[in-house]
């Protein structure tokens, strides 16, 4: 739950309430149909459709876009896209609310010293939080509880100061004055950019579902909007009868007794550090779905803690620090930042939407049920993203740029790896056995290792690819006494752990699939050790060296892999659209570490080959040979 919004970037929406009542007057009204606008939103977005709809779109106990794209396990072009544009949506948030959160709540200390440097002391702050996210957050994270606690307890407590006064307030529940403030001002939709403040951590919400469970974050959700809506409410109460002193001060701070300001600011900085805390995680948790789901290129992930679920990227770690502090620097307050907020999220809430319908058809849902969730929820959400989109200019643009560019980075590797497995031939070994014994014993050819291991990709027990064939036969003759051939299988469950043996030719090839979940570390080395560990203790292979010098001391036999990297060479031309996607997919390959570390092999014990990528075309023009000898 402590994802979901602070409330502490709502400063915009009182001061654009403030500006709208000089402009047509009633000011009454307008707060009236502002309040209206963020109950209905918190309502219709944040409850009804992730609480209780959303959530209940669950890959076994996991959420978020990437979990809701597992679960669809028709996956054509425009599922992918779709998931593609809200996973990268969604990181760029990842970006600018650790920047918006902590400087909103820093900025609480200049009505105690007006000439306070923000932007340093928020520099500072988010350093100390990238810095330290390489030990893990078991350390502090038995205090993100309690904290949130005393926050959102905070919110409640100061809200009801001013609703116990004027509870009148509380008749802006009725949908009406939404629907009229919607209605009777031209400018309202900029409001409506304000209002989405109060659900941008409804997707973030969806995110945590793993981590905290559904009945947990419904019942957490019950005190969280009740804390939420009272703060609000308690504002507008506030407003309204301090309509003439009414300044730009956040009205958040406003409400606060003078002597609460500096422990309130206080309360508030920490609970920005950890709704930033918890977008940083976040942000690690989607790269390494998607980099499971083969969406984005392989990349180093570390496992700090013990903490289920909890990951480190140290790319994605030092670029989020490098883009925050960048938009800290750049925009310097927290009101300006607010433009570059809300848009990206829009984006994935409507991402959501779609995904849901699609896996709504899966479950057979009722036709008619599904037009009705996408109809309303796009509407809710088209509006906002109509109103977002003033903010382009003004900030906008940074988040779309960056969830361009993560964008283009899943596009390129994604449709980059489905053309090269267009080109994957398989070879059914079965058809001639032979020729894997008669290798193995030919002592004309000498041995490479006594068991040679591949990383295949073919599904079938009974298939190897034609690459694995060429290497060991054709490209240089690879003798050994066993040969090894491991497959991954990825699947669409996250926490799956297990593995099977496939004795294809007893003593000479095994094959040995490993069944991992996307959110099961990729430690193949380890993993294919653990499974020797089994086959010894069972008997069904003997690890002792078979080299007879070697033999008498019991020194274990030796292993070498073999990873092989597929290649396009230039005799083969493809589409003009295939070429951009290849041309793209091997400029986000630079960015990625190589199967070897990907997998966690020992790469002091592998040999790395390249083999092409054999495409069929037929030639327009075929040599002639000359029978004329040439001239000396």
């Amino acid at each position: 739950m402590n994802k979901q919004h602070t409330g502490i970037g709502k400063v915009t929406a009182a001061g654009l309430i403030i500006t709208l009542g000089i402009v047509f007057g009633d000011l009454g009204f307008l707060i009236y149909g502002a309040l209206s606008c963020v109950f209905w939103t918190l309502t219709l977005q944040t409850t009804i459709k992730y609480v209780i709809i959303t959530l209940r779109a669950d890959n076994h106990g996991e959420g978020g876009i990437f979990a809701l794209f597992a679960l669809i396990r028709r996956k054509n072009n425009w599922v992918a896209i779709f998931t593609m544009i809200g996973g990268s949506a969604l990181l760029a948030d990842g970006v600018i609310t650790p920047a918006i959160t902590v400087t909103s709540a820093v900025e609480g200390l200049r009505l105690i010293h007006p000439h306070i440097a923000v932007v340093p002391v928020v520099i500072s702050i988010l350093s100390c939080l990238f810095f330290f996210q390489q030990f893990g957050t078991g350390f502090m994270g038995r205090a993100f509880g309690p904290v949130m606690l005393i926050w959102f307890s905070m919110l409640s407590i100061l809200g009801l100061n001013f609703l116990i006064n004027d509870p009148s307030v509380l008749a802006a529940v009725n949908p009406m004055y939404a629907i009229k403030f919607i209605k009777t001002f031209p400018n309202a939709v900029v409001l409506l950019g304000a209002v989405f403040l109060a659900t941008t951590g409804a997707e973030a919400l969806y995110s945590d579902l793993g981590h905290c469970g559904i009945k947990n974050i419904r019942i957490s959700w019950i005190f969280v909007k009740t804390s939420l809506l009272i703060n609000y409410f308690g504002q507008g109460a506030y407003l309204i009868h301090h309509l003439d002193s009414m300044t730009s001060t956040n009205p958040f701070y406003v409400i606060m007794p003078p002597w609460f300001i500096l422990p309130g600011v206080i309360i508030a900085t920490a609970a920005s550090v950890i709704a930033s805390q918890a977008l940083i995680s976040g942000s690690y948790t989607i790269i390494s779905e998607a980099v499971s789901l083969n969406i984005w290129p392989k990349v180093r992930i570390s496992y700090p803690t013990d903490i289920k679920g909890q990951v480190y990227i140290p790319f994605v770690n030092w670029f989020l620090w490098i883009a925050c502090t960048f938009v800290v620097i750049y925009f310097g307050e927290s009101s300006r930042m607010e433009a570059a907020y809300g848009l990206s999220i829009t984006i994935t809430m409507i991402m959501t939407t779609l995904l849901l319908s699609f896996h709504f058809r899966l479950r057979r849902v009722n036709p008619i049920l599904i037009g009705l969730i996408l109809t309303v929820f796009l509407t809710i959400e088209g509006t906002f993203l109509y109103a977002n989109l003033y903010k382009f200019a003004n900030g906008g643009w940074l988040t779309i740029a960056l969830a361009f560019i993560f964008f283009m980075v899943m596009y390129g590797w994604y449709f980059g790896r489905k053309i090269k497995n267009q080109y994957i031939s398989f070879v059914n070994f079965k058809k001639d056995p032979e020729i894997f014994k008669e290798l193995s014993n030919d002592a004309s050819v000498p041995k490479i290792a006594t068991n040679l291991v591949y990383i295949t990709k073919a599904n079938r027990v009974d298939q190897i690819e034609s690459k694995i064939m060429y290497s060991i036969f054709n490209k240089h003759p690879k003798r050994a006494s066993t040969y090894w051939f491991l497959h991954i299988d990825s699947l669409e469950t996250p926490n799956t752990f297990e593995y099977v043996v496939h004795h294809m030719i007893p003593g000479v090839l095994i094959k040995v699939d490993f069944r991992l979940g996307f959110k099961i570390e990729r430690k193949i080395n380890l993993y294919f050790r653990e499974v020797i560990d089994d086959m010894v203790k069972s008997g069904e292979i003997s690890m002792v060296s078979q080299y007879e010098s070697l033999k008498s001391h019991s020194i274990p036999a030796d292993f070498l892999y073999v990873n092989l990297d597929r290649i396009l060479i230039s005799d083969y031309k493809l589409p003009p659209l295939k070429i951009f996607i290849m041309g793209l997919h091997n400029f986000v390959r630079r960015m990625s570490i190589n199967d070897v570390k990907a997998l966690g092999l020992d790469s002091s014990n592998v040999i790395e080959e390249k083999v092409p990528i054999v495409i069929e075309q037929q030639l327009k023009k075929r040599i002639l040979r000359v029978n004329k000898d040439l001239p000396i």
